[in-house]
């Protein structure tokens, strides 16, 4: 059977095309060998599962792996010690290949309810007298420890396992417990002490720093794009490919594999591209982007619903998308710490920046389409449409001077603060509704700041760069003509738009064409 790229579930190297782990695993295992407690702490659809099934593989050449699923456990399984201590117990009678007789039978009297006490501290007795029968050191996988990290009976669990690890080496005890999941189970909290004593701890802070990264570099796409090229021929340009989709993702797994995925399952021999090598291009991979960016999946509408449970997340996320306000990185920062672990940001260079260029596009969407009914300028860019498409191309400068002429009328006489706040955000909801259905649109994250933010309006295989900037006088305007003219040179392009609002009261609205070197420029005033 051939193999496919994967985005459902963990990936099987006999099954999927993937990028090569052992480095990663290589990493990992040095962790282990050195005894450390840990956790994989990384957002939804990261791999983690696939990782863990390959570290385990390596592991057992040397120790004996326990590899659980909380996930596996249902919410019977965490009502009480008694029901942990049963589910746990079989679980670890299932994964286990071989015990003493005397220790299977007093894990069975758990889950039969025959046993004299069924509580943790005698269930580690237990585990500590089957540490110590080994032959070889024990090491706890747990995958999915969101499914219980809520949880009073899951936290009295850390807490023995963090006892047990104070005592090594005195007391057998696993040699290595590896914990994974969104979630930092770290930060979690409970009363250790129930002799009135109330400070706080973590029954978790005992865990080694995991520092491995998870995500795919362009050279780990490569890679695995090499493997799918040495099956199929296509003469696609490695190097080209795997740097698009990397410069999209940031290497997110999900989102690089769903690229690859919709490239070979979905465009190669469409009418838009008939053989394989012609999906496999530039405008392969765009077009990619363009369908995951419009699909409702579960990573999409699980980073939503963390917006909604976690309210602090919004205007951290619009300052980041609309303003480009720089945002110190300072994980101590609960907002900071929340949107980082749900993958919506990362740290780059001290400062908080989104994920990817996709999370980014799905992001301005959602908060976009909550304008949507109550939008003037959403309504004037669904009304207006048709005269802005001439021949199935996308007139660019047309857009330009209904917007202006559209939001002087609507908010020519608003103060500066609010117009300087508004104005990317309202130019994308009059975009939005023109090129819907059948374009897309990016930022370019090198130009996101205060002052200006480039975008790439993608429409029937043609793109367009426009630049939106606040005014800050003719030298600086100029500065930034010189900016674009540069910029289409990386683009390949001979044309370009910048779009300036301008708070002076004299200012002339309107449009001009200038002239740099090669260049026209199609400039605006709002």
């Amino acid at each position: 059977m051939a193999k496919t790229f994967n985005i459902n579930g963990a990936c099987k190297p006999e099954s999927h095309y993937m990028v090569n782990l052992t480095s990663r695993v290589e990493q990992i295992k040095k962790m282990v060998d050195a005894g450390e407690y840990f956790v994989i702490n990384r957002a939804r659809q990261y791999g983690k599962t696939t990782t863990l099934q390959a570290l385990a593989q390596i592991l057992k050449k040397e120790y004996i792996v326990v590899n659980l699923d909380f996930q596996t456990m249902d919410a019977v399984s965490f009502h009480n010690t008694e029901n942990f201590v049963a589910t746990f117990a079989e679980e670890l009678l299932d994964t286990v290949e071989s015990a003493p007789e005397e220790i299977k039978e007093q894990l069975h009297a758990f889950i039969d309810r025959t046993a004299r006490i069924n509580s943790l501290n005698a269930l580690f007795k237990i585990i500590k007298s089957w540490c110590g029968s080994l032959d070889k050191p024990p090491v706890l996988i747990i995958d999915e420890v969101d499914s219980a990290s809520n949880n009073q009976v899951f936290l009295d669990f850390l807490a023995q396992l963090r006892a047990y690890y104070l005592k090594r080496p005195n007391v057998p005890a696993f040699k290595s417990v590896i914990l994974a999941g969104v979630h930092d189970i770290r930060s979690m909290k409970r009363k250790i002490r129930p002799d009135g004593d109330q400070r706080e701890n973590s029954p978790w802070n005992i865990a080694a720093k995991f520092k491995v990264a998870m995500n795919f570099s362009p050279e780990d796409i490569a890679g695995m794009l090499e493997t799918y090229e040495s099956d199929y021929t296509t003469g696609m340009d490695i190097r080209e490919i795997s740097a698009m989709i990397f410069d999209y993702t940031f290497g997110y797994p999900y989102l690089v594999s769903d690229i690859c995925k919709i490239i070979d399952e979905d465009l190669s021999g469409s009418s838009e591209f008939p053989r394989k090598a012609d999906a496999w291009s530039r405008d392969g991979v765009n077009e990619a982007v363009k369908r995951i960016i419009k699909e409702d999946n579960p990573l999409f509408e699980s980073m939503l619903g963390k917006i909604t449970a976690y309210p602090e997340l919004k205007p951290l996320l619009q300052e980041l998308l609309f303003n480009g306000i720089p945002i110190p990185y300072v994980p101590t920062v609960p907002y900071i710490k929340d949107a980082a672990m749900f993958g919506f940001i990362r740290n780059e260079n001290e400062t908080a920046v989104i994920s990817n260029r996709i999370f980014e596009t799905v992001l301005y969407n959602s908060f976009i389409a909550e304008e949507f009914a109550k939008s003037k300028l959403y309504a004037a860019g669904v009304q207006e449409k048709k005269r802005f498409i001439i021949d199935g191309h996308l007139d660019i400068r047309r857009i330009m001077e209904k917007f202006i002429e559209t939001f002087s009328e609507l908010y020519g006489d608003e103060d500066e603060e609010f117009l300087e706040k508004t104005g990317r955000k309202y130019f994308l909801l009059f975009l939005k509704p023109i090129i819907n259905g059948i374009g897309n649109y990016s930022i370019e994250p090198q130009t996101r700041n205060s002052e200006r933010m480039d975008i790439v309006i993608y429409y029937q295989g043609e793109q367009n760069i426009l630049e939106l900037k606040i005014w800050r006088g003719n030298a600086y305007n100029e500065r930034g003509e010189q900016q674009l003219s540069a910029y289409l040179d990386y683009f390949h392009m001979k044309k370009g738009y910048m779009l300036s609002f301008n708070f002076n009261k004299k200012k002339i609205r309107g449009i001009q064409e200038i002239v740099i070197g090669d260049k026209l420029l199609i400039e605006g005033i709002v």
